[in-house]
């Protein structure tokens, strides 16, 4: 095989390669890393917040570890279903799934009671601060 072939044939390799390891985001949407935020208490079930969620139009249990984005977070439905990690001001990390939108906050994500138990808070506290990140899947 000719040399250039064989340049020809690795940077077809290299290119497939880098593709491959590449995070997968949906076109127009940015990945959102280390993002600052305030947590809030949000009921999932019904009866307790304003409806059923805007991703699949269920309630969910307060038990799951699911969260509702701020509007610009939420991003017309395009993180519906898909993961974040929230890391508390202690660096723990839990891992959560977006089902709703809160069409009237601002930099907020909303947690389940779950969440707020796995990081030890108490709910009635209303607020704490964490930063946020999308999974890449």
């Amino acid at each position: 095989m000719a040399n250039s072939t064989k340049v020809a044939v690795l940077l077809v390799l290299l290119q497939v390669s880098c593709a491959v390891s590449r995070p997968h985001i949906s076109p127009g949407k940015s990945l959102l890393v280390n993002t600052p935020a305030v947590m809030t208490v949000n009921g999932f079930q019904e009866g307790e917040g304003s409806g059923p969620a805007a991703c699949d139009g269920q309630y969910h249990s307060d038990e799951e570890f699911i969260v509702s984005l701020s509007s610009e977070w939420f991003d017309g439905g395009a993180r519906c279903g898909k993961l974040i990690r929230i890391q508390d001001s202690a660096n723990l990390h839990i891992t959560a799934k977006v089902v709703d939108e809160c069409g009237d906050c601002d930099n907020e994500v909303g947690a389940s009671a779950q969440i707020w138990r796995n990081f030890n808070l108490d709910p009635s506290v209303g607020e704490a601060k964490i930063s946020f990140s999308d999974v890449v899947e």
